[in-house]
């Protein structure tokens, strides 16, 4: 069934079946203008046609068409793509770097192109990722930090980007996280006291945001509980009341 825009070919002309040469497939219910079509413009119909004939892609990989270029490298035979890492576009790249090798993707490190550099990052051996650990785009970094060996994490501790700080608090070794207690997003210090050891829960429980003491008082033992029920919040209280009452259950257990 047809769907989004009209049929129309990457220069802007109408879809003409009749002249295509793989015009056979539309008897067979392999194509059909609307739906499925290595000529459309729109990339889900170009999608569809390499999936219904992932035979046919290696002939497009030449394609003027970005798109088609990298719809076809999806499927394309792994032999063909070495030479789409100098593609002109960023797309066609990318798509080539998640299918090859992962040591081709050290080549395309310093890409101009952030997407590409994402993929990169998606396929570089852990060892390594310090390649990109100060990429200047901090999607990039948080790729390396969703993946980085545990010991690396510490270079990225200081990441200018919050979320990626997040990601290395909720990753690194705990006996680490006491270095979060000054960082200046709230939510870093919060996933930091989520996790950091028992006995140093307590460099946290002074903080000034709510929700980083909420995640204290959630996790306290008996002294620091007792400590965080008299807090000047409402809720740090009660969460703290409450947790004194769990240990009490526990110890009767």
């Amino acid at each position: 069934m047809p769907e989004g825009p009209e049929p129309l070919d990457w220069q802007g002309a109408a879809i003409d079946c009749d002249t295509c040469r793989h015009r056979e497939r539309l008897a067979q219910g392999l194509c059909g203008p609307g739906w499925a079509c290595a000529n459309d413009r729109y990339a889900r119909r170009i999608e569809r046609f390499f999936l219904l004939g992932p035979d046919l892609a290696d002939e497009f990989l030449a394609h003027p068409y970005f798109e088609a270029r990298a719809q076809a490298a999806r499927v394309a035979n792994l032999f063909r793509l070495p030479p789409l890492l100098d593609d002109p576009d960023p797309a066609v790249r990318s798509v080539a770097i998640l299918r090859l090798p992962a040591v081709q993707a050290r080549r395309l490190a310093a890409d101009p192109d952030r997407a590409v550099r994402i993929a990169v990052a998606h396929r570089l051996p852990l060892g390594e990722l310090h390649i990109l650990m100060r990429d200047a785009d901090p999607a990039v970094r948080l790729v390396v930090a969703r993946r980085a060996e545990q010991g690396a994490l510490p270079v990225l501790a200081r990441d200018p980007d919050p979320e990626v700080r997040a990601c290395v608090a909720r990753r690194i070794d705990p006996a680490w996280l006491i270095h979060f207690t000054a960082d200046p997003e709230p939510l870093v210090r919060r996933t930091a006291a989520e996790r950091v050891e028992p006995a140093r829960l307590g460099a946290f429980a002074a903080d000034p945001d709510i929700r980083v003491r909420h995640a204290v008082a959630e996790r306290a033992d008996a002294p620091l509980a007792t400590r965080l029920a008299g807090d000047p919040d409402p809720l740090i209280r009660e969460t703290a009341i409450a947790r004194l009452a769990q240990l009490r259950e526990d110890a009767d257990g």
